[in-house]
């Protein structure tokens, strides 16, 4: 790949954007006067914001508006841009950024350029598909109650229920967006209804909608309400009410939704990438530019892709003839995924297998943390399986972050629908990106981080949250893992599959590429499952752009750390270096670099 610098127009534009000078002082000054009060005034917005949202006060660990789900209008969108404006222009009328520290300069520079950011993505709010293979809100919703709702007084409880008869109207407000995407011409790939479909009819089945096992959200409400301290016919009552909510007004939210898709659905004759959208190509754009935080050009996305796949499978060869395998990559593919002996059973047993093996991974990069970070997590990290009614449209594998509080830990997600489905060689590397050092690290570590403004504790941008994930996949190797040569290939064949990726999602949105193209060329470069393969390809065309982001962020890490090591010779310290990539939270890539120069520096 050519050298490249990667440049923020907006770093330039805006005033008192961070320098590499500014940012070179700001690792040693305490902070000023100024500086704590806009510390103050971030917090204050982010929590002015954050009220907007009750399920995102949820997350936090707020019970305030705990009897409430969020407002899915667009009138709510409108609403959220707005208070963003309103607070960069109280921000900028009330700071300069030559008063303040460069740490507080950052945080100016990061926070307006967010906003700008909002007001760019806000011309596109139509364009992202509300119910698809990623997700849709009859599936979030149970997972929220279910991962997020804690019931630890009877007020809590009859909060549980009271958000079970929001659902019709949070559903209410799903359809009236579906149909007004619809109407601007924006409609779902065809693929996608089916499994939306299934995923919700699984939340509404058995108790106490009709006989059968209870349902995940009955059984969790049942299971968080015998934990109280409280009379037995107190939590009869509750139990009665929660199953006539979610008879009632909960399954009517769920109908009218399902009602919705079907006649959607009639309109659904493709599967096109977003170029087919109304100005899609500008959309693509706009979605690169985001995922990436870069300038790159689809153009040049997709030939990096082609550029590092080369590499990659080079260095795949390379262990293939290690093992003594004399045939094609391809045919080196079909081994690892028949063979049984690179399988786990299909079975309740195969899959409390590899939850044990990915916790082992994830626990033998702990173990071995302190000699490559100066900091580790505070917070638990658990493994854990996709619950089985939301497994047709879950991802292979995902993280979500602790609660602030530590009553939540972070938790590892991996898909076991289909264990046939499953490599043994690929599970060492996902576990170290969604767990340990990866996700769990960079997001956990953020923050507990003192001294950041909430906005950037929990924010992120994609291209280092997701390079810092592919980071630790490789690092897993320098830290002495990847002890099989299978598993090392399995390192090797998860790093092609995000180079696949920029190939893949510039091809499905750029270069009009069929959805039966993106899965051949995956096929045909990857050691992925046929499932995953599928998986892959429609998670992409649904989410236009995200994919880009892993390679993107990742090469940019290496870069930045091959320049450290050669400025600083014996002097570096990859602890070191990983505290300065982790402490300041999530970055865009070039105000990344600029850190990184800056810490470079001090260090010399």
């Amino acid at each position: 790949m050519k050298r490249r610098t990667f440049v923020s127009a907006l770093a330039l534009a805006l005033p008192g954007a961070m320098t590499l000078a500014s940012a070179r002082s700001a690792l040693a000054l305490s902070p000023e006067p100024q500086d704590q009060a806009l510390l103050a005034f971030l917090d204050a917005a982010f929590d002015e914001a954050v009220a907007l949202s009750p399920q995102s006060l949820t997350g936090l660990g707020i019970k305030t508006d705990y009897d409430r789900l969020d407002d899915y209008t667009d009138t709510a969108a409108q609403k959220r841009l707005a208070l963003a404006e309103r607070q960069l222009a109280q921000m900028t009328s009330r700071f300069r950024p030559e008063s303040l520290g460069p740490a507080a300069r950052l945080s100016f520079t990061l926070f307006a350029r967010q906003v700008l950011q909002q007001r760019e993505s806000y011309r596109w709010r139509l364009h992202g598909y509300i119910a698809s293979v990623n997700g849709s809100p009859a599936g979030s919703i149970p997972v929220f109650m279910i991962n997020q709702h804690r019931i630890d007084s009877l007020a809590d409880a009859q909060a549980y229920i009271a958000r079970l008869r929001e659902v019709k109207r949070v559903m209410a407000e799903v359809s009236a967006a579906l149909k007004a995407r619809q109407a601007a011409g924006v409609v779902a790939p065809a693929f996608t209804f089916p499994p939306v479909e299934a995923d919700t009819r699984k939340v509404i089945a058995g108790g106490p909608f009709d006989e059968g096992p209870d349902s995940a959200i009955f059984a969790d409400f049942k299971f968080k309400v015998m934990a109280l301290k409280t009379d037995l016919v107190e939590k009869d009552v509750l139990i009665a009410d929660c199953a006539m909510a979610l008879r009632g007004p909960f399954r009517e939210g769920y109908e009218q939704f399902l009602a919705t898709q079907a006649d959607i659905a009639k309109a659904a004759t493709t599967n096109n990438g977003a170029w087919a959208l109304p100005d899609g190509g500008a959309y693509y754009a706009n979605r690169l530019k985001v995922s990436t935080t870069t300038s790159l050009t689809a153009d040049e996305v997709h030939q990096i892709g082609l550029d590092e796949l080369a590499r990659i499978q080079g260095e795949m060869r390379e262990i293939m003839a290690k093992v003594g395998f004399t045939g094609s990559l391809q045919a080196f593919f079909a081994e690892l995924k028949s063979n049984p002996k690179f399988q786990y059973p299909n079975t309740p047993e195969g899959k409390a297998a590899y939850l044990k093996d990915a916790t082992a991974f994830v626990d033998q990069a702990m173990k071995a943390g302190p000699s490559w970070f100066l900091r580790l997590p505070r917070a638990a990290l658990e493994v854990r399986a996709v619950e089985a009614w939301r497994e047709a449209t879950a991802p292979i594998a995902f993280y979500n972050r602790p609660s602030p509080d530590g009553k939540r830990p972070g938790i590892y997600y991996v898909n076991l629908s289909d264990m046939t489905q499953v490599l043994k060689s690929q599970i060492e590397g996902i576990s170290y990106h969604e767990g340990a050092p990866g996700h769990h690290f960079q997001i956990a570590l953020a923050m507990e981080t003192e001294g950041l403004p909430k906005f950037r504790k929990f924010g992120g941008y994609g291209a280092y949250s997701e390079g810092w994930g592919l980071y630790a996949e490789r690092l897993g190797k320098e830290m002495g893992f990847y002890q099989d040569p299978y598993s090392d290939f399995g390192r090797l064949s998860t790093e092609a599959w995000r180079a696949v990726r920029l190939v893949t999602d510039t091809g499905l949105h750029h270069k009009k590429w069929t959805r039966e193209q993106a899965i051949v060329f995956f096929r045909e470069n990857t050691l992925l499952s046929e499932r995953d393969i599928v998986k892959e390809v429609e998670r992409y065309l649904c989410n236009p752009g995200q994919a880009t982001s892993y390679k993107i962020g990742e090469l940019r890490i290496m870069a930045l750390r091959a320049k450290a090591r050669a400025a600083l010779g014996a002097k570096f310290d990859i602890r070191a270096f990983h505290d300065a990539v982790l402490r300041d939270g999530a970055l865009p890539l070039d105000v990344l670099e600029t850190q990184l120069e800056a810490w470079i520096s001090a260090q010399s």
